[in-house]
């Protein structure tokens, strides 16, 4: 009988996978953000967010070289705009559509070539962030019908941070993609040009901050599509960042109120018809999309639930 009543140590995801590291982090982020809506009184985020994400299933996939890789099967997510989990996931699928489209796009449209573009403002009240970021986009499809306006196909994503004094900081991420020419001729545009237009789109009468930078290939063999896929995790990434929906109460509500129904991400130019620019609604299968490896039913299962005592995701045990 000795041993009998030896507790059994709990087996934990980030400990036997460290691609989903990331679970444990983004779900203790979401724990913060629906204490901070009972707070105020969002009774139905925090009920949603309280669920969200509480119980993950996992297929056992051979990854081909005797080995196992664990990929997600099942899941609720609430589907919170400011959710930290759903914000990750909504993010790993935008990258997985595109990491798929990019390929076929540039292999149908020779030579094009990608810039990274960050477009902002000046920090505005947080009660003014809607009709700033309307602004924003009314300015974006402006500058984008200009005749000097050299992006032939783009992705745009908004990110709002949050200032030191409570306001807010809402800008563009864009990823264009520019003909071969571009660079050489006369129709290049300098920085300190960039500004100007987009002073110019916005209608304000201020400099406001541009960053361009062209997506150059750091590796070795001179690979565009790996460097296009780090260009696409800075523009595809969260819409707020985490430490921000949990400094303030106040400005998370505020946040709240002014971003429902808001787009995060807009497709133009060549890319629509590879690029489909609705919401994703699945947030389970993002390795379907970037893999061709798939579940089946013959692949063994783990299910793992939340420990909100120690923040963790732990092997749900049969009986």
């Amino acid at each position: 009988m000795t041993g009998m009543n030896r507790a059994v140590s709990p087996v934990y995801l980030s400990d036997i996978s460290e691609r989903d590291k990331p679970w444990d982090i983004h779900r203790a982020q979401a724990e913060a953000v629906e204490a901070l809506y009972g707070v105020l009184g969002y009774q139905r985020y925090q009920e949603r967010m309280g669920a969200c994400s509480g119980r993950l299933q996992f297929a056992l996939i051979s990854d081909g070289d005797d080995g196992v890789v664990p990929h997600l099967q099942s899941a609720f997510f609430c589907r919170v705009r400011t959710c930290p989990v759903c914000q990750w996931r909504r993010a790993l699928m935008w990258r997985a559509r595109f990491y798929k489209a990019i390929p076929e796009y540039l292999n149908e449209h020779h030579g094009r070539r990608p810039v990274f573009l960050t477009l902002t403002v000046r920090n505005c009240a947080i009660s003014e962030l809607r009709q700033t970021v309307d602004q924003m986009n009314t300015a974006f499809k402006r500058m984008s019908q200009r005749k000097n306006w050299p992006g032939v196909a783009w992705v745009k994503s908004l990110e709002v941070t949050r200032g030191a004094d409570g306001s807010a900081h809402p800008h563009f991420h864009v990823l264009m993609f520019v003909k071969p020419g571009y660079f050489q001729g006369k129709n290049y545009i300098k920085q300190a040009a960039w500004r100007e237009l987009w002073r110019s789109c916005l209608r304000v009468d201020y400099l406001p901050v541009v960053n361009v930078k062209t997506v150059k290939s750091k590796t070795p063999t001179g690979d565009t599509l790996a460097d296009i896929r780090v260009a696409i995790l800075e523009t595809l990434k969260y819409g707020v960042k985490p430490d921000d929906l949990t400094h303030d109460a106040e400005w998370l509500g505020e946040l709240t109120r002014q971003l429902h129904k808001t787009r995060a991400v807009a497709v133009g130019g060549e890319l629509r018809p590879y690029l489909r620019e609705d919401e994703p609604e699945d947030l389970v299968h993002d390795e379907d999309l970037e893999s061709e490896m798939a579940a089946t039913e013959d692949d063994p299962r783990l299910v793992f639930d939340w420990m909100t005592t120690v923040k963790r995701y732990a092997q749900k045990l049969a009986n």
